[in-house]
């Protein structure tokens, strides 16, 4: 899976879309925003959640911090990060390029509210070294994600 399955996505999806490989690794927010040459919270990263017995994706800009209450509130029960081996089992992605592209089968997938302060984001895109450039509406419109307010940004996090 992986950056082929995202390759493949993207292929189909939106063949318009070039991914792009750094060659370095951009697997934490601080590496991608360095090798990209963005503010850190253009990166969009994607959180791996179970919600209850669901398990859910969440992009979220870079710097934003999921708020507990929020995301119970939204979702219905209170998130808890998914382990490293579930998280390639389930995205078909090693951590460092969970992305919501490519998944070997469909999860829910929201798109924090947090995104929309920026005119494109680089989410991960199934690699350590490679993420694309999408509007945040680009985003949710080709992974179907639904829009959501469950993060908080450093300015007002507690």
């Amino acid at each position: 899976m992986s950056e082929a399955s995202v390759r493949a996505f993207f292929a189909t999806q939106a063949p318009d879309v070039a991914l792009i490989d750094q060659g370095v690794s951009t697997a934490t927010v601080a590496e991608a925003a360095a090798a990209l040459g963005v503010e850190p919270a253009r990166i969009a990263k994607t959180l791996s959640l179970r919600i209850g017995e669901a398990v859910v994706l969440v992009c979220a800009r870079g710097d934003a911090r999921l708020s507990n209450g929020k995301a119970k509130a939204v979702l219905g029960a209170k998130p808890r990060m998914l382990g490293g081996h579930e998280v390639e089992e389930l995205t078909g992605h090693p951590v460092g390029g969970v992305c919501p592209f490519g998944l070997p089968s469909p999860l829910p997938i929201y798109c924090d509210i947090s995104l929309r302060d920026f005119a494109t984001v680089f989410p991960a895109a199934g690699s350590r070294t490679t993420s694309v450039e999408l509007t945040p509406d680009r985003l949710a419109a080709l992974t179907g994600a639904t829009w959501v307010d469950i993060c908080t940004l450093p300015e007002i996090a507690e």
